[in-house]
């Protein structure tokens, strides 16, 4: 029973790590969690959607046509509402997170409404592969090398790109990035829409599991950011390792305690990790030294 376990956690928990990931690398920017992360996510999945059922496209097509428009949506989400803030305050970026989010909530429920959608996927997730013991869907797999081959090409983007070690500069110290010429302002924009990106990837890795509607990302947000806050909200690596860790946890407790308290697992490591640890497992707490 363990492995198939494990099995389940590892397919969760990569959900959970993209959108660790996402919350991070814009976390590292602004220093404020991006909340709007999720439903962004999600109209951006709708995207899709429409495409596929109204235009009747390919899923390649619908699936880049979704990741163009995520993309241009955290760009300009950063770049006509947060960056034109008079004074920002870290409560102030916070609040517009949250009001960004809840009028993309409320624009999916006026545009598709509130019924649950079935989101065509061309990798079903009735087949299902053994391996041994273990029974696992085609869905689950591809879920889990779809976001290790995303995340990898992210790491390798930011480690060996010109453009990802601007962006890791500008993250580090925004006034010494601009001095060496770096254009601080159009790499934080163009950070928002690579998170986009990544988050929209996990909701259409999401919708074929569950059903497409206006509240399909809530539940991911809400474990990519109790992920991101286990591995550690100023560590990329921390909080694509805090998701692995909270889908296994979750997946465990869930088969050996109780699947009704499952959800919960998620809210505890938030408690327990900000009481012990802020700084996450993997993390680094900085002391400023005067």
């Amino acid at each position: 029973m363990l492995p198939q376990v494990l099995a389940s956690g590892l397919s969760a928990g990569s959900i959970y790590a993209l959108m660790a990931l996402a919350l991070v690398i814009t976390y590292k920017t602004t220093e404020v969690p991006n909340f709007a992360q999720g439903d962004m996510a999600m109209v951006s999945a709708f995207i899709a959607y429409m495409f596929l059922t109204d235009f009747e496209t390919g899923f390649i097509f619908a699936f880049g046509v979704a990741l163009v428009f995520a993309f241009l949506l955290g760009v300009g989400f950063e770049g006509l509402l947060l960056r034109r803030m008079r004074k920002p305050t870290h409560l102030n970026l916070i609040i517009m997170t949250l009001g960004f989010t809840l009028a993309l909530f409320g624009f999916a429920g006026w545009k598709w409404g509130a019924d649950q959608r079935h989101f065509p996927f061309p990798i079903s997730a009735n087949e299902v592969i053994r391996f041994g013991s273990v029974s696992i869907s085609t869905l689950s797999v591809a879920t889990i090398l779809i976001a290790g081959i995303l995340m990898l090409l992210v790491f390798v983007f930011f480690r060996f790109t010109k453009l990802g070690v601007a962006m890791q500069a500008t993250q580090q110290d925004p006034i010494a990035a601009r001095i060496n010429g770096v254009p601080a302002r159009a790499v934080v924009g163009l950070t928002f829409g690579i998170s986009s990106v990544i988050g929209t990837v996990a909701a259409l890795l999401t919708a074929p599991l569950i059903t497409l509607d206006p509240t399909l990302m809530w539940d991911a947000l809400l474990k990519g950011f109790a992920a991101a806050v286990l591995g550690g909200l100023n560590t990329p690596v921390g909080a694509v390792l805090g998701g692995y860790l909270l889908g296994v946890i979750e997946n465990l407790f869930g088969a050996y305690v109780s699947v009704e308290f499952k959800s919960v697992v998620a809210f505890l490591i938030i408690v327990i990790v900000l009481w012990f640890k802020p700084s996450g497992l993997f993390g680094r707490h900085h002391e400023r030294k005067v």
